[in-house]
């Protein structure tokens, strides 16, 4: 039975400490390390943007659920129609044009080999839909074959598509969401009502500490060549950026505004959570992954439910963390942590937090942190559980 009721504030934050070693897990348009000035020190940074589409990728693993951005609908519907549903490439290349053009999206067209594709419509607007909405949108080419296989092709941006007294459907299934949607949010200003206020709020990772960006120069070897005893050199030359370091991530979780976006179920708004803190966790972003493998666990994880606002506690590094004596940022990033938890909850109070907890490697207990768990799933579960417990009524 589906449990339906208004949640009141609550905020589930999650923070993590986590070593990556020599890698460049999100590079900028010049292929070089992202960084910021934070204290006054260089930082390495890994954007928000790159860092949430991971955890969005392990997110769909967790649900089983999947969302599907692009400016390509035609195309995609096209690929279905002929791959899945035996159509011609070409009609299924039309089939996919006019549906795409009859969602009153404006468009430009990209060249194809005519031979194999006629122009492929692009959408000027990122389109953000369920993966199952491909699915309604061939389902609606095929209720109107006959149609599209007497148009002619969509060959410019004022053609007008065979299916344009459809455009309400067609825009109804682009307002369509599920679970990823509802969680991450989606802007689509160009179909009304489309708009998704998204419950998760993600920062941008940073170093606890100073670092500074390696230079690796590379070469590889032409296999052919150096049979040759008189071959030298190299098929190859090149260098790319790296750098390593203790990065503070934060994240926080608005569960009242999943709770509406999902009409009140509890339940599912329950589930979705777990699922996102487990994958915020656990994720990790794959640029240059074959060549560095960076493939670390996180050092630390704190968790809080809130009931008056979320709190980053990034500030606990704006004094960059100094090394530890026998080398090292992660134990000292931990104590950082934990000691500026502490002065902060000094201060400002502790009556809007419902729960505190923490688990990681550390040998000693960082009581700034809240309870001690010993793993990560019975965190996510004792923050589940107080976050949805239900208040005695006054």
């Amino acid at each position: 039975m589906t449990t339906t009721l208004t949640l009141p504030a609550r905020f589930l934050c999650v923070s993590v400490l986590q070593t990556v070693p020599f890698a460049n897990l999100n590079r900028d348009d010049t292929n070089s390390v992202k960084t910021v000035q934070f204290g006054g020190v260089l930082r390495t940074r890994v954007s928000s943007q790159c860092w949430k589409r991971a955890v969005r990728k392990k997110f769909e693993e967790r649900t089983g659920q999947s969302a599907l951005r692009t400016r390509r609908i035609a195309e995609r519907v096209a690929r279905l129609l002929s791959e899945e549903r035996g159509w011609d490439a070409g009609l299924a290349a039309r089939a996919g044009a006019q549906v795409a053009a009859a969602s009153g999206i404006k468009f430009e067209l990209e060249e194809k080999e005519k031979k194999v594709l006629p122009n492929v419509v692009l959408q000027n607007a990122l389109v953000y839909v369920p993966e199952a909405a491909i699915s309604e949108l061939a389902d609606l080419a095929e209720e109107f074959r006959a149609e599209i296989e007497k148009a002619k092709d969509i060959t410019k941006p004022s053609d007008k598509s065979v299916l344009k007294d459809q455009t309400g459907r067609v825009k109804g299934v682009l307002r369509s969401r599920n679970g990823v949607i509802n969680t991450f949010g989606r802007m689509l200003a160009e179909v009304d009502d489309a708009g998704v206020d998204g419950a998760v709020q993600v920062a941008h990772a940073m170093t606890t500490h100073p670092t500074d960006i390696e230079i690796d120069y590379f070469s590889a070897v032409d296999d052919v060549t150096d049979q040759w005893q008189d071959a030298t050199g190299s098929g190859h030359m090149g260098h790319a950026e790296f750098s390593a370091g203790t990065f503070y991530r934060y994240a926080t979780l608005d569960l009242a505004e999943l709770a509406a976006n999902l009409g009140g179920d509890t339940a599912a708004v329950r589930e979705l959570a777990e699922a996102f803190l487990q994958s915020f966790v656990r994720s990790l972003p794959e640029a240059k992954k074959n060549s560095t493998a960076p493939n670390t666990p996180p050092d630390l994880v704190h968790v809080t439910v809130r009931s008056d606002r979320p709190l980053s506690l990034a500030a606990a590094f704006e004094k960059p963390v100094r090394m530890a004596p026998e080398g090292g940022f992660a134990a000292p990033s931990r104590d950082a942590l934990a000691e500026y938890a502490e002065e902060v909850d000094a201060f400002m109070g502790t009556e809007g937090i419902l729960l505190a907890g923490w688990t990681g490697r550390d040998a000693k207990d960082l009581t700034g942190l809240g309870t001690r768990h010993s793993s990560v799933d019975k965190l996510v579960t004792a923050a589940a559980d107080r976050a949805f417990e239900q208040e005695p009524a006054a």
